[in-house]
């Protein structure tokens, strides 16, 4: 243990190195993360015919933080998964071993929030030393990370939004979340097996992962559901139809809600091109390939009204919009069986956007803080008497990160050392109503 101990300060300091630099640093992706074949299923047996989980390709490298390489070993494995069309897709893992070896009896999902519509952004992407803007969102976890590998846990780590980057489609970042634990727990290189017990983390996107696999795991993975010792998450999506009202017109995370409209239409194959004005067209073609880096405080005030034709201007009139953004509604999946520690901050002034939508409420800037309290009143009333709720009202959405961290981790080693998990249920104040109206 001391050796893993001893080897989180180096990664600190390369993750603070890594965002002090990464102005100078920066630059576009390599020539190989285009072509890598690792990224590909070359074998014979159709995908179809493979169960979800199955590892398809591995590789060992070292774990680099914006392309410095650190002692950590990673372990990739290209595994076969689910898309949000529950058509079968291969996708990638990285599952980093402690410096003091892998504990098989314990290890950590960590979700990342590398929010992007690139798939060249995924953490895989980063972990093995690509250098991009994207990628540097990832960098920006390693402080966190690790801070788990400091507690002994091997960490796994999806590219959650699967290999064309479906950015915001909830279900396929669950099914990617589980399956990646399947094959971490099945692969013979990482020293994990079928009855390791996992943790589940994520903040914001991470969030998006870690709260659809803790909702789909009793059916879509009923024997790594048995293994969960616990989920943690914050700044947490819920209902995207109330997070479009509330970015809308803000200052710093309006270009979002484009982000999250492409993300969709591209995950369930839709065309919003004959719904879109000239100008909404021209935000289109600049972020379909973005990173949430370059989306934030870029379009200022952007509504939209702005973004499509007159006669859509009522967002329920696009009838593939509320189809899609009803089914990526985590009030309409499944109650979680297992213990929650959900934190929300509410202060989202701080970040730009206003508090005064009468119809969602306050929010931390991006995320709706009345959807969360009614998602985590929803859990108890289901059921799951084990849910921990902390509103931050004072904290917009990226401070909460912090605050949701401390508490995370140490949320996280009470679970794996057996303790009762504590309960907010009866003290959750009331939120809104969960229906998908736009």
């Amino acid at each position: 243990m001391r050796k893993v101990r001893t080897i989180a300060p180096m990664l600190s300091a390369i993750a603070a190195l890594s965002v002090a630099t990464a102005t100078t640093t920066v630059c576009a992706p390599p020539a190989f993360a285009a072509s890598d074949s690792f990224y590909t299923y070359h074998g014979d047996v159709p995908l179809s015919d493979i169960e979800p989980g199955t590892v398809l390709d591995t590789r060992t490298l070292s774990y680099h933080i914006a392309g410095i390489a650190t002692p950590v070993t990673a372990i990739q494995l290209l595994y076969r998964t689910t898309d949000a069309q529950y058509r079968p897709s291969a996708g990638v893992t990285s599952v980093l071993i402690p410096p003091g070896g892998a504990d098989p009896a314990r290890a950590v999902a960590y979700q990342s929030f590398y929010d992007s519509l690139d798939p060249e952004h995924g953490p895989s992407r980063s972990i093995a030393g690509d250098l991009s803007f994207g990628g540097m969102v990832v960098a920006s976890e390693a402080t966190l990370i690790s801070g788990i590998l400091a507690g002994g846990y091997t960490v796994i780590i999806a590219d959650t939004e699967g290999p064309q980057a479906d950015f915001a489609a909830g279900p396929e970042y669950g099914m990617t979340t589980l399956d990646s634990i399947r094959a971490a727990t099945h692969s013979a290189d990482t020293s994990l097996t079928p009855e390791t017990r996992i943790g589940l983390m994520g903040y914001s996107g991470g969030a998006i992962a870690t709260g659809w696999a803790a909702a789909l795991a009793p059916t879509y993975a009923p024997e790594v559901d048995a293994r969960i010792v616990g989920a943690t998450e914050g700044g947490l999506l819920v209902n995207p139809a109330h997070n479009l009202r509330y970015v809308s017109g803000s200052l710093g995370w309006s270009g979002v809600a484009a982000m999250a409209i492409i993300g969709v239409a591209r995950s369930y194959g839709i065309d919003f091109t004959p719904y879109l004005s000239p100008y909404g067209a021209q935000i289109v073609a600049a972020v379909e390939h973005a990173s949430i880096g370059n989306v934030l405080f870029q379009h200022p005030g952007l509504t939209w009204a702005q973004m499509v034709k007159p006669e859509y201007a009522d967002p329920n009139s696009v009838v593939p919009l509320v189809d899609s953004v009803d089914k990526v509604n985590l009030a309409t999946a499944p109650t979680p069986t297992i213990p929650l520690y959900i934190a929300q901050g509410a202060g989202g002034e701080a970040e730009g956007t206003s508090g005064g939508n009468p119809s969602v409420g306050p929010g931390d800037g991006v995320m709706v803080a009345g959807d969360v309290r009614a998602l985590a009143r929803r859990y108890c009333e289901s059921g799951n008497a084990l849910v921990e709720y902390h509103q931050y009202d004072g904290l917009s959405h990226i401070p909460t990160l912090a605050v949701w961290s401390t508490g995370a981790l140490a949320w996280i080693d009470a679970r794996f050392a057996g303790q009762p998990a504590g309960s907010s249920c009866g003290a959750i104040a009331p939120g809104n109503p969960l229906s998908s109206d736009l």
